[in-house]
């Protein structure tokens, strides 16, 4: 167990250490959040969280899929280094052991997880001293996917559930310690194997009612046809017809999804105001951010897993009521920091192993001590229906490849095509520019590769089920 606290400011101090809550979302894509600039969406305490935190207008996932992204998160590294996706059994346990809720633990704080934990682990639950993990209920092909939990004898919502479990275990706390409580909420992600695809709560029936969501950019069948048969093909496109094929079925999955989003905000609200009741707030940093981003009618998609920023860019707060700096933060971060910022915050030494940054200087207004130039991005799971890519990004450019089917490379200048219409791989003009951004990404491919922590993990490209 560690010893005397260590400030946000870096100061060695007797400074009681705080709680820590991470609000983790479904599918939340970054402009699904009014802060970002959507005048539709109703979010107003992630509004709230982001106007006096720091928020992060460039955040990213290493990889564009809940499985992979949820081991990422927790263990603080690359898929290309724990090796974990959907079909290949559980984390290797040299990973988990390192995953910033195990380590919290063994030094000092009371843990607890309500939710989607999203990685195959056995006697997950014992990693922290508190734990209920649960998702939507595959077997239900209606509504009760998402409605089968019960608060007494009343049949609650998901997202209710899991933000009641939060506050019973804020108001359980021991007093003598600090906690940190993990919230993953299973929405807004779609029912997959319901026809309605989007289930919500009576209250919200009147959000959005009355309003038209605009259309999908990029909507164009140019755009869609641009794109290698094998994802026109797979479960991007199937999921396109489930959910956005009509103007009807736009309109009605589009406020489903809003209306989702917006009682997470409900739930995060009624935490905010226990934790004021309670005397805490004040001593309580929560971090808010999604685990992938998302399609919702672009290029006629749905769904997340490809390489284009819709996919891969997710909302990130960080609210520390100790310090009250806040700032919008342009610099590229990255799901993978989530675990070191918190360990941070605790006073924890992070692992050696760990690939994120730290993210508290920003809290104080300073730079980190490095700053990324180039971000490595991966889907690896190996299925005809979802062609396993990976790319690398600057602030200026993304270069990205499909790594199993034959398709054209894909290059684009992010600051002139921020939507990534033009694909300027096969233009002489940029093959300088073609050439050094594959190199960087066979270069850091290379390194989360040689970083592994054991030798027995599952290559993804051999993993072949259906999903």
């Amino acid at each position: 167990m560690i010893g005397t606290a260590t400030s946000v400011t870096g100061q060695s101090g007797s400074l009681k250490r705080p709680n820590i809550i991470f609000v983790l979302t479904d599918d939340q894509r970054a402009d699904a959040l009014g802060y970002a600039g959507n005048k539709i969406i109703q979010t107003p305490e992630m509004d709230r969280l982001a106007r006096e935190g720091v928020y992060f207008k460039n955040a990213f996932v290493t990889t564009p899929i809940s499985a992979a992204s949820r081991a990422s998160i927790l263990t603080g590294l690359y898929e290309r280094t724990h090796g974990y996706t959907f079909g290949q059994g559980d984390l290797k346990k040299p990973y988990m052991d390192i995953a910033y809720p195990v380590l919290l633990k063994n030094n000092g704080y009371y843990t607890g997880l309500f939710g989607k934990l999203g990685v195959n682990y056995k006697d997950a639950k014992s990693l922290f001293d508190k734990a209920d993990i649960y998702d939507r209920n595959e077997k239900y092909k209606d509504r009760r996917g998402y409605f089968y939990k019960t608060i007494g004898k009343d049949t609650v919502h998901l997202t209710r559930f899991t933000g009641y479990e939060g506050q019973e275990f804020i108001r359980n706390a021991p007093k003598d310690k600090p906690f940190c409580l993990t919230l993953c909420f299973s929405a807004p992600h779609a029912h997959d194997p319901a026809p309605d695809q989007y289930f919500w709560q009576d209250k919200s029936n009147s959000r959005y009612a009355g309003i038209t969501i605009p259309p999908p950019v990029m909507a164009d069948d140019k755009y869609f046809n641009a794109l290698p048969r094998e994802v026109r093909e797979g479960y991007n496109r199937t999921r396109w017809y489930w959910r956005y094929d009509t103007p009807e079925k736009y309109q009605h999955s589009m406020k489903g999804y809003y209306r989702m989003i917006s009682e997470i905000d409900d739930e995060i609200g009624e935490i905010r105001k226990l934790l004021g009741e309670m005397g805490i707030a004040d001593n309580t940093v929560i971090i808010f951010m999604g685990d992938n981003g998302y399609f919702t009618g672009e290029r006629q998609l749905a769904g997340k897993w490809l390489m284009y920023d819709l996919s891969l860019k997710v909302p990130m707060i960080i609210y520390d009521p100790r310090v009250k700096k806040h700032q919008d933060v342009s610099d590229m971060v990255l799901n993978i920091d989530v675990p070191k910022t918190i360990l941070d915050l605790a006073g924890v030494p992070a692992p050696e192993p760990y690939q994120g940054l730290s993210l508290v200087p920003y809290i104080n207004r300073k730079k980190p001590e490095k700053v990324r130039e180039a971000i490595l991005f991966e889907h690896l799971w190996n299925i005809p229906q979802i062609p396993s890519s990976e790319g690398i990004r600057t602030e200026e450019w993304k270069y990205f490849r499909y790594r199993f089917i034959k398709a054209p490379e894909e290059l684009y200048n992010l600051k002139n095509d921020p939507m990534e219409k033009i694909n300027l791989a096969q233009d002489p003009k940029y093959r300088n520019v073609l050439d050094k951004l594959r190199s960087e990404c066979n270069v850091q491919i290379k390194k989360y590769v040689a970083a592994k922590l054991c030798s027995d993990a599952v290559d993804p490209k051999d993993v072949k089920v259906n999903f």
